[in-house]
C-alpha cells in the first residue's frame, strides 16, 4: 500500500504542475478544458493566476513528499481537495456542463481524498 499511496501522491502533483504550466503556456484552450473558456478580450489575470495557483500546489506537494514525508503531504491533499471541490461550483455557477464539473473537478476532489486516505493508513 506504501507504494500505491506514494505513487498516487508523486502522480497527482505531477498532473496538477502539468496543468498549472499548460494555463501558462497555452492559456485559452486550458480554460476551456476547465470548463470556463476565457472570454477572447479579457480574463489574462483569471489564466495567469490559475496557472500560478495549480503549478504552485504541485510543487509544493512534491517538496512535501521529499522533505517532510507521508504525513504532511497526507494532510496537504486533504486540505488541497477543496480546491477542485471549489472548482465544480465555480464551473457550476459559470455556464459550464455538469459532465465537467462532476466528471473532471468532482472526482478529482475524490482521487484527491482517496490519496490522503492512503497516505494515512501507511
Amino acid at each position: 500500500m506504501l507504494v500505491t499511496a506514494y505513487a498516487l501522491a508523486v502522480l497527482l502533483n505531477l498532473f496538477i504542475i502539468f496543468i498549472g504550466a499548460r494555463f501558462l503556456l497555452v492559456p485559452r484552450p486550458s480554460a476551456a478544458g476547465y470548463g470556463v473558456p476565457a472570454k477572447p478580450d479579457g480574463d489574462a489575470a483569471y489564466l495567469a493566476i490559475k496557472g500560478v495557483r495549480d503549478l504552485t500546489f504541485g510543487l509544493l506537494g512534491l517538496a512535501l513528499l521529499v522533505f517532510a514525508g507521508l504525513r504532511a503531504e497526507a494532510w496537504f491533499m486533504l486540505v488541497v481537495a477543496l480546491v477542485p471541490l471549489a472548482d465544480t461550483l465555480i464551473v457550476l455557477r459559470h455556464g459550464g456542463t455538469k459532465a465537467t464539473a462532476f466528471g473532471i473537478h468532482f472526482a478529482t476532489a475524490v482521487v484527491v481524498l482517496l490519496a490522503a486516505v492512503l497516505l494515512f493508513l501507511v
